[in-house]
């Protein structure tokens, strides 16, 4: 599976190919996804190639080489015998039977942010009312306490809804400058926008609103007891 943004630079980088002859820069894949850095242009680069879709051709610059599309990679995902798994399907309604699977992208902060969203490292199945609405849907592990009064441990498989805006009070998967993701309570104040904790150990963040950027928001939990 792969996220919104490395299936836009994938698709970005394939046009760019067909029509060029010659694989976009840096600068301009960055202004292409409307991404802050070139880092985050390294990140998305880094997880195709480990999914091998692209391969990074070397001593010589700009040289990236589509080795598949998502289209073929989905034919090599054997069938679910059950028919229960759902895959994924960039800007279509999912289809939903018994359940929803939907990928595991790593650890999320509820406290001090650590590194961004990682690439998918396993994937879990969900009751299809807990992945409701036409949205695309990632889960992510938590790590920290700043949410413990929210009812979110340190532990917890927290399922979020992949978007790019949120109301005052709603709990969001917040990227801080391109480099950070925490999981806070999104308060908007004026010209600026606030990362609340649900821990009174931890202080409100407070940035300008080009520093955030919304990834999707909370719409449910699993926990296990071990």
């Amino acid at each position: 599976m792969l996220t919104r943004k490395q299936h836009q630079l994938l698709l970005f980088i394939n046009k760019r190919l067909s029509e060029d002859g010659v694989s976009p820069s840096f600068e301009e894949m960055k202004d292409a996804l409307e991404l802050a850095s070139k880092s985050g242009v390294h990140r998305l680069i880094t997880a195709l190639e480990e999914r091998g879709f692209i391969r990074r051709l070397a001593h010589r610059a700009r040289a990236l080489e589509v080795l598949k599309m998502p289209e073929t990679a989905s034919n090599a995902v054997p069938a679910d015998p059950t028919g229960k798994v759902v895959r994924p399907n960039f800007g279509g309604e999912p289809v939903q039977s018994e359940g929803v699977e939907v990928a595991v992208l790593g650890k999320i902060a509820a406290g001090v942010p650590i590194e961004a969203i990682q690439h998918e490292q396993s994937r879990i199945m969900l009751p299809p009312d807990m992945a409701h609405g036409r949205g695309e849907h990632f889960a992510l592990e938590v790590e920290g306490d700043s949410m413990v009064d929210a009812g979110i441990l340190d532990g917890d498989i927290v399922i979020i809804e992949r978007c790019d805006t949120a109301t005052n009070g709603e709990i969001v998967v917040a990227l801080v400058d391109e480099e950070e993701a925490t999981l806070k309570r999104l308060r908007r104040k004026g010209g600026s926008v606030a990362l609340e904790a649900a821990n009174p150990a931890y202080e409100t963040r407070i940035f300008g609103p080009d520093r955030v950027r919304v990834q999707g928001k909370l719409v449910g939990l699993i926990r296990r007891y071990h």
